[in-house]
């Protein structure tokens, strides 16, 4: 009881973080923080970080997420997972519904501190990378954890750190503002959340 209650207190606290983020983004507010951030990083450029955060921001793109997602989505459905399929499924097509919509909702513009390696066409918050890495990777590691309960703490450890990478390689590229992230990880966590509930629902404990 009193660990529902902390969960409670948790989810409304990471929503109201939520809801001042995005009302700040909405009325065009300007967070000193996001520019200091941003030059702080950029003294770390170098040739082989500009190679490793390239290498690392791919494993968000969509070139790569869409294919894993059908790869994922087929082994579940081959394997008669059929309830973990439909709501991974919809895990992620909501996902990336929230990151499309918000972004054009919000329409906010892109750093342009330097000329970054990759070009991106799209608004900037939330970030789409740092939403899709939890949503993607998020629930990978639930569905994993599932089945490997005994590795669970580190499966979800593995999956923080990649999400937290991603994010970092947005920074480092300059293709984001800090407070994208703050947003995308928010809404992916939020979103993963309720999906995960709904699976819940779905599967007894040991399924």
């Amino acid at each position: 009881m009193v660990s529902k209650k902390v969960s409670v207190v948790g989810y409304g606290l990471v929503s109201l973080v939520l809801i001042g983020l995005s009302l700040a983004v909405f009325l065009e507010r300007v967070f000193p923080i996001d520019t200091t951030v941003l030059q702080a990083i950029r003294q770390l450029e170098s040739p082989l970080m500009d190679s490793l955060m390239l290498g690392i921001t791919r494993i968000g793109d969509p070139h790569f997420t869409v294919p894993l997602v059908f790869i994922v989505f087929v082994w579940l459905w081959v394997k008669k997972h059929r309830a973990k399929a439909k709501i991974f499924a919809l895990n992620c097509f909501g996902g990336a519904v929230l990151s499309t919509c918000l972004k054009l909702f919000f329409g906010k513009v892109r750093p342009a501190l330097w000329t970054s390696p990759i070009e991106e066409v799209s608004f900037s918050y939330p970030s789409g990378h740092a939403l899709g890495a939890v949503v993607l990777y998020g629930f990978l590691a639930y569905l994993i954890g599932r089945q490997l309960p005994q590795f669970k703490g580190l499966i979800y450890g593995l999956a923080i750190v990649l999400a937290l990478s991603i994010g970092f390689s947005r920074l480092y590229l300059g293709v984001h503002w800090p407070t994208d992230l703050v947003g995308g990880y928010i809404i992916g966590f939020l979103w993963t959340s309720v999906c995960i509930r709904l699976l819940d629902r779905q599967l007894p404990k040991t399924a």
